[in-house]
C-alpha cells in the first residue's frame, strides 16, 4: 500500500527553519508515532488496544511508539513503549482519489500500559462548534537534518472555522460535512515538513485527524480534518467486533 502514502505526501513542500515562536513541546500523552521503513505518520491512542490515524498511513513494517518527543534521537527517550500491530482497518468508503473518509483503526498486538506519559484521548459526543479552540500536534523536521527524521513534537492552538470559510480557502476541494477545518483564514500557506495525520483536540476531545493541508498546520495554515464525531458509530462498532 506504499502508493497510498506517496499520494498523501506528494504535495508536501521542502522544510524551512522553525519559527522561533514555536518551541519543542511536551508530547501529549495520547500521541503515537507510527514508524515505518518509508515515512512516518501521527496516530492517537483511543483504547489500550487501538490507535486511530489517517487511512493513507497504511505503512509497510509499521512500529507504533508512544511517549516519544524526538524520533530523531530515540536514545534520549526514557518513557517509550514500542508495540506492533495485529491488523489495520481503514474506513470502507475510503478511496485514494478522495480526501473524504480518511480514517484507519490499528489494533495493537499488545495492550498499552497507561501511565503519566501514555494516556487515552477522549472521543467526542458532540461536534466542535465554529471558533472552538483546538490543539493541533505533530512532529516537525529540522531544516538542517530533514533526512535524519522528525526533530521535535510541536503543538499549536488554533480555532475551528466554518466549512464556508474553508471552501473559500480550498476552492478546488469539495468540503463536506464529514470534514472539519481548523486554522487561520486567509492562510499564509507556509512551506515546511511535518509528520502527516496530525490530530486536532478541541476542548479536550479528539475532533479531527488531518487529511490534507496546503501549507503548514503547525504555523496555523488551514488544515482539512476528518470530523471524528461523524464516524463514532464506525469506530465503536469496529472496536467492539474486532
Amino acid at each position: 500500500m506504499k502508493f497510498i502514502f506517496v499520494w498523501a505526501l506528494s504535495n508536501l513542500p521542502v522544510a524551512l527553519p522553525f519559527d522561533p515562536d514555536y518551541k519543542d513541546a511536551i508530547t501529549p500523552p495520547y500521541m503515537v508515532y507510527l514508524k515505518s521503513d518509508y515515512l512516518p505518520c501521527a496516530g492517537v491512542l483511543i483504547h489500550p488496544l487501538w490507535v486511530i490515524t489517517a487511512a493513507h498511513c497504511n505503512l509497510p513494517k509499521l512500529q507504533l511508539i508512544l511517549g516519544i518527543t524526538k524520533p530523531s534521537n530515540l536514545k534520549e527517550e526514557n518513557y517509550l513503549q514500542v508495540v506492533g500491530y495485529e491488523k489495520m482497518i481503514h474506513h470502507p468508503k475510503f478511496s485514494i482519489t478522495s480526501i473524504e473518509h480518511n480514517l484507519m483503526l490499528i489494533k495493537l498486538s499488545d495492550n498499552i500500559e497507561l501511565n503519566d506519559y501514555v494516556k487515552l484521548a477522549s472521543l467526542p459526543r458532540e461536534p466542535a462548534a465554529e471558533n472552538t479552540l483546538c490543539m493541533v500536534s505533530t512532529w516537525a523536521y529540522h531544516v538542517c537534518d530533514i533526512y535524519k527524521g522528525p526533530d521535535s513534537l510541536q503543538n499549536v492552538n488554533i480555532s475551528v472555522i466554518s466549512n464556508t470559510q474553508c471552501r473559500a480557502a480550498y476552492k478546488t476541494y469539495n468540503i463536506r460535512d464529514t470534514m472539519l477545518c481548523v486554522g487561520i483564514v486567509p492562510g499564509r500557506r507556509q512551506p515546511c515538513k511535518e509528520v502527516t495525520a496530525a490530530p486536532a483536540v478541541c476542548d479536550g476531545k479528539l475532533q479531527g485527524i488531518l487529511t490534507f493541508a496546503d501549507g503548514c498546520v503547525l504555523r496555523a495554515d488551514v488544515g482539512i480534518y476528518t470530523r471524528i464525531i461523524n464516524y463514532m458509530p464506525w469506530i465503536e462498532n469496529t472496536i467492539r467486533n474486532n
